[in-house]
């Protein structure tokens, strides 16, 4: 049989495959970062890059920016999830890092050229540290956050429904909305990293790093707004 189709959850087995389980997750989700980056450098250095954010971000463009990006991360999701072979699995986790890296593509652009050189790396830094501690509690406090599940689902549909206002009547979505997107971020995180511990089977790691770097990219995002706000101010 495939070891594909085998499906052991991760609580249910010993000590060292769930290690192997946990090693094989974080080691995706280094290379899923490692990935988004390496094509940000190569898609932030084109000449054409200026012209694919005006498509993107002109008028009601965003929008469907938006609805493709979602579109796309639930194909990407669905195909990592497959127990039919891994290369199913990691064809979603490549799909998903390139949706990611075009829908940065603006803000990076904005971070990258009108503001402090310091800006990106300091929303890194901050990033890193903050999902490094937030594993780090779920590691060691060894605390169910399942409950968070239905929490974040209410509040990611009102935050949706916010940036679609946004987008449709024309107002800015200011620094408190980046600030509470942080907070949910990190809830993200506490919860898929508590459910991969919980509820994923051992041969589930590429689902699981890309629903990792999926709350990663998310919290990203609004640290990197959040630090262009104070860098823009001083």
């Amino acid at each position: 049989m495939d070891r594909t189709m085998i499906n052991q959850n991760v609580l249910n087995v010993s000590t060292s495959e769930r290690a192997e389980f946990i090693r094989k997750t974080y080691m995706h989700l280094a290379l899923a970062i490692l990935g988004f980056v390496a094509l940000e450098y190569v898609l932030l250095q084109q000449v054409w890059i200026t012209n694919l954010i005006d498509m993107m971000t002109g008028g009601m463009n965003w929008l469907i920016v938006m609805g493709a990006f979602m579109l796309i991360g639930w194909i990407a999701d669905k195909w990592a999830r497959s127990s039919v072979s891994k290369s199913i699995q990691y064809i979603g986790l490549f799909l998903y890092v390139i949706a990611e890296a075009f829908i940065f593509i603006p803000l990076l652009y904005f971070a990258m050229y009108y503001t402090s050189p310091d800006v990106i790396p300091t929303a890194g830094m901050i990033t890193g540290l903050l999902f490094i501690g937030l594993t780090f509690i779920v590691f060691t406090t060894n605390k169910d956050f399942s409950f968070l599940g239905s929490i974040l689902k209410i509040a990611f549909f009102v935050a949706l429904g916010i940036i679609i206002a946004s987008v449709i009547f024309g107002f800015t979505i200011g620094l408190l909305f980046s600030a509470i997107m942080v907070i949910l971020a990190s809830a993200s995180i506490l919860y898929t990293t508590s459910q991969i511990q919980r509820h994923y089977s051992t041969e589930q790691y590429v689902a699981a790093s890309l629903s990792l770097f999926a709350s990663v990219a998310l919290l990203f995002w609004y640290v990197l707004r959040i630090v262009i706000s104070i860098f823009g101010n001083d």
